[in-house]
């Protein structure tokens, strides 16, 4: 199922949670420009506080392309329902130019990151909204004609729109594309009672979906993949599910293509203890191809974990990197708060993430872990909201994946808090 749809009209913005039911805010429109000067003298800075208006609010992952330019989604407001967004540097300044804002029938509240396909269009999922409820799989294209300075919108064309079981619903996670151009992501619910990873393949004008694999629900407990899956070098899958497995606590899995379909191993059942718990997460490779991904809650320090998997007479050895220490913001003070997102890694082979509501003032973190023999060694980047939460101007509960460019600066989001007075988040960057 797919179709082509063009938004120009500007309504005022649904605040909402995907969680939670709509509330409507009377936003008068303003086109939200951040002209924040870069300053190498200053470590960090807010690029952009997320109004609530046209450039929708609560922002998670981020995405680079190779002119060093800004892509995500905010999964909120807008033109009701979220959008997607592009942060463009021009000279020390950068501008804020909505992409294209959500309807509802296109797709509903778009949270995890837009990934550059094979054919240099942005792809993204919204985890609601299309034409059965259950979230799409769209394409966004630069429009034709002239672009007037600095807005330019695209055009959506929805690739799929999920429906109901057999099929997978409610997708989550960034995608992933093979080199034929089939692209690749997971579900939280899916045919067996958990969730799904799926699969889209180009069938002339339109895109084919099938389920991979569906987790299954075992006594009244669920396998629901969160981040997306990635490949290895001979054309494996792999990924975390937050929950599931031995001790319902999450799982590392892998899925090995056949004639018959794809099989699933589960290479690790997380236990809640030194591993950590919850994997929302997903997975990277460096070059030795050892996997590396983080845990929500977990660890001696009880605030999550980042670990590693190697490989290892053909099995996987798995160690903890690192412990973070939870805070009492998170859960009331229950084992929670690491990361939510993946980590990246930069060519020297150095880890970097937010935590969610670790750090010093218990509100989030941005981290760097550098190898340093057989070790690694911790460095705190920032620490969000010193300034105290009802006064939060660079943002707290940092949730979406970073972004890294070529000169080293680090680009991330925060969910809530900013300047302004609906506190919708902001985007930021760590100069090195």
């Amino acid at each position: 199922m797919s179709g082509t749809r063009q938004r120009h009209s500007l309504k005022a913005c649904l605040g909402v949670r995907v969680e939670s039911s709509t509330r409507m805010l009377a936003i008068v429109f303003v086109l939200a420009i951040a002209a924040s000067p870069v300053m190498q003298a200053q470590t960090f800075q807010v690029l952009h506080t997320f109004a609530g208006g046209l450039d929708g609010g609560f922002p998670f992952d981020l995405t680079t392309d190779a002119a060093g330019n800004l892509y995500g989604p905010a999964s909120c407001c807008g033109l009701d329902y979220g959008g997607v967004y592009e942060l463009q540097r021009s000279g020390s300044d950068w501008l804020f130019n909505p992409l294209y804002l959500f309807d509802g029938n296109d797709g509903t509240y778009p949270q995890n990151g837009v990934a550059f396909g094979p054919d240099g269009l942005l792809y993204g999922t919204t985890t609601n909204g299309g034409t059965d409820g259950n979230g799409v799989v769209f394409s966004l294209r630069p429009a034709a004609g002239f672009c007037r300075g600095f807005f330019c919108p695209r055009t959506e064309t929805v690739l799929y729109n999920f429906g109901y079981s057999p099929d997978a619903a409610g997708p989550t996670g960034d995608l992933t594309f093979d080199q034929a151009g089939n692209i690749y992501g997971v579900a939280g619910n899916g045919p067996e009672g958990g969730g799904a990873v799926y699969e889209l393949m180009p069938s002339g004008n339109s895109w084919i979906e099938r389920v991979l694999y569906g987790f299954p629900q075992t006594d009244g407990e669920q396998a629901h993949p969160y981040s997306g899956v990635i490949f290895d070098n001979a054309g494996n899958l792999y990924g975390t599910t937050v929950s599931g497995g031995a001790h319902n606590k999450g799982t590392v899995f892998q899925l090995v293509p056949g004639n018959g379909g794809w099989t699933e191993n589960t290479l690790y059942n997380f236990q809640g203890g030194s591993d950590g718990d919850y994997p929302y997460g997903g997975l990277i490779f460096d070059r030795a191809g050892n996997i590396y991904g983080t845990t929500f809650g977990g660890g001696d320090g009880g605030g999550g974990t980042v670990f590693v998997m190697t490989p290892s007479n053909g099995g996987w050895t798995f160690t903890t990197i690192y412990s973070f220490v939870a805070t009492s913001v998170c859960q009331g003070g229950a084992d929670r708060g690491g990361p939510l997102a993946s980590l990246v890694m930069d060519a020297a082979g150095s880890l970097y993430a937010s935590t969610v509501c670790d750090g010093a003032y218990g509100l989030g973190s941005a981290f760097k872990l550098t190898r340093s023999g057989g070790t690694w060694a911790y460095s705190d980047l920032h620490d969000f909201c010193a300034e105290g939460r009802d006064s939060c101007s660079d943002g707290y509960f940092p949730s979406g994946r970073l972004a890294l460019d070529a000169a080293g600066n680090i680009y991330g989001t925060s969910w809530s808090g900013g300047h302004h007075y609906l506190a919708e988040g902001v985007a930021w960057e760590i100069t090195p």
